[in-house]
């Protein structure tokens, strides 16, 4: 076994993870994965050093998961609500008559320094899975995965306001997780 297999082998569970995240379902999780895979040992003089392996990997495995949302939406309906789903956020967040926020948000400190915290990625990836499915896949979608909204409203047959609407919730849910998980936690340290 060369270097470069055994590279690829070391980053298997850290694509496994990735793939989970965004497919939320362990066997089109390990098909993309597989298939990310058998595409690099096939062709190793694809990857020209340009980058590291793992961010090579990654996106390869971005267009894997990609076309797999697009495969499995056709299948089943990937967008069933759940009755987490249509439950709005903002009845449990309080407003002021004037709009704003009665309790404001807590202090996050320097967001740009957190973002080189692996412990932080980890919060935030729990949290992502988390979020009911609709959103979450949708967030993932446009935030990870880096598709427009216009393509993701065209791949899964959605309006852009629900799209809209359903990313602002996924927003406000990650906002209030990672409050609870991530800054408050923070502060007591």
């Amino acid at each position: 076994m060369t270097s470069f297999e055994q590279q690829i082998i070391d980053l298997h569970d850290y694509l496994l993870k990735f793939a989970r995240l965004q497919l939320r379902n362990e066997a089109w999780a390990e098909d993309a994965v597989s298939e990310v895979i058998v595409a690099a040992l096939a062709k190793p003089q694809a990857f020209e050093n340009r980058s590291q392996l793992k961010t090579w990997l990654v996106g390869i495995l971005k267009h894997k998961v990609v076309d797999a949302l697009r495969h499995h939406s056709r299948e089943i309906s990937g967008l069933e609500s759940g009755e987490d789903d249509n439950t709005d956020p903002l009845e449990w967040i309080a407003f002021k008559a004037d709009g704003h926020f009665l309790e404001s948000p807590a202090d996050w400190g320097n967001p740009e320094q957190e973002m080189n915290s692996k412990q932080f990625f980890m919060v935030l990836e729990t949290c992502a899975t988390q979020l009911p499915q609709t959103q979450g896949r949708l967030f993932l979608m446009r935030e990870w995965l880096e598709l427009s909204c216009d393509e993701i409203c065209r791949e899964l047959n959605l309006t852009p306001t629900n799209l809209y609407v359903q990313l602002h919730r996924a927003r406000l849910r990650l906002r209030e997780c990672l409050e609870l998980n991530w800054y408050a936690r923070a502060k007591i340290a």
